[in-house]
């Protein structure tokens, strides 16, 4: 045992940053194969929980294709737990010299299960709209943890000031804000939409058309907010590289994210663009926390220098 204890990481090393990678991938693949459950027709392929059938934890030959689907997407839930185990174990020896990586870890390994009794209730609810966004919901908020962790991991505990001066701050808290709103607005506009998971489950009754433009309206506002954050730190020299790349990653999948968007509400919301859709949501998400976190970086001695000379600038004009 002592040997083992031993054997666990001290501190952030190369194993604990794999762990890290794995752990925010895995959230966003799951997203994506709770999607594909969906988008199949498959959400009751396993028509009850936590057994796959009545008699069976697992999928039967007679369940076919969308019982395989249901339950390969079950079984990626011990996959993260797994995950989640390993993670923790890794910081748990860096426990007092850094506890923001054990919370963290802590917190993200009993969100999965959370994660799993939700998918359980949407089964045993047939496939209720509004538990099956709730779903998704927590999903995208264990993506935020992940991609915190992995921060943390990467970059160390926490910076005492601010590497970008207070509006800069107000933009980024207004951006994490409208994107949530973002979100849950298209996570109400897929529940009154066609793709339900099974033929007979309920919508939840809400103006589909109305829900679309209700979603794209915070979506343009997000789409803003990134192109003047991403404009500050490219054209003034505001904030950390990594804040640039950050916020310009986050423009990257949000301009991905938007023609996609429009793509699937013009052409009938095709399978695969409402997979690739909620993917890149999660991914959004992401990419945005991180930009976020970065704000508390130093900023960069090139982005110095171009604000010192545009002082100067001034001063002289």
């Amino acid at each position: 045992m002592k040997t083992l204890w031993n054997w666990l990481p001290s501190v952030t090393d190369r194993r604990v940053r794999i762990a890290a990678w794995a752990s925010l991938i895995s959230q966003i693949l799951i997203i994506g194969t709770g999607g594909a459950v969906r988008l199949t027709g498959s959400g009751l392929g396993c028509p009850t929980w936590p057994r796959c059938t009545e008699d069976s934890f697992v999928t039967t030959a007679e369940m076919g294709f969308h019982g395989v689907i249901e339950f390969g997407n079950r079984l990626l839930t011990f996959v993260l737990i797994i995950i989640a185990i390993v993670m923790f174990a890794f910081v748990l020896r860096m426990r007092k010299e850094r506890p923001e990586l054990f919370r963290l870890s802590l917190g993200l390994g009993l969100g999965i299960p959370g994660q799993a009794v939700i998918g359980g209730v949407t089964v045993l609810t047939d496939l209720n709209p509004f538990v099956v966004g709730l779903h998704y919901l927590l999903s995208a908020v264990l993506v935020g943890f992940a991609a915190i962790l992995l921060y943390r991991v990467r970059r160390g505990p926490r910076e005492s000031g601010w590497g970008v001066p207070a509006p800069v701050r107000a933009l980024g808290g207004a951006l994490i804000a409208v994107l949530g709103i973002s979100v849950v607005m298209g996570i109400l506009t897929t529940g009154s939409g066609p793709h339900a998971g099974d033929a007979g489950a309920a919508r939840n009754g809400l103006d589909s058309w109305l829900l679309q433009h209700f979603h794209a309206w915070p979506s343009y506002v997000v789409l803003g907010l990134v192109v003047t954050l991403t404009a500050l730190a490219w054209f003034a020299g505001v904030g950390s590289q990594g804040f640039r790349r950050s916020i310009t990653g986050s423009l990257v999948v949000t301009l991905i994210q938007i023609a996609v968007g429009l793509y699937q509400a013009n052409y009938g919301l095709p399978v695969l663009a409402v997979g690739v859709h909620m993917v890149l949501a999660a991914v959004l998400v992401a990419f945005v926390v991180t930009a976020l976190l970065t704000q508390r970086e130093p900023a960069t001695a090139e982005g110095v220098g171009q604000s010192r000379l545009r002082g100067r600038v001034a001063s002289s004009s």
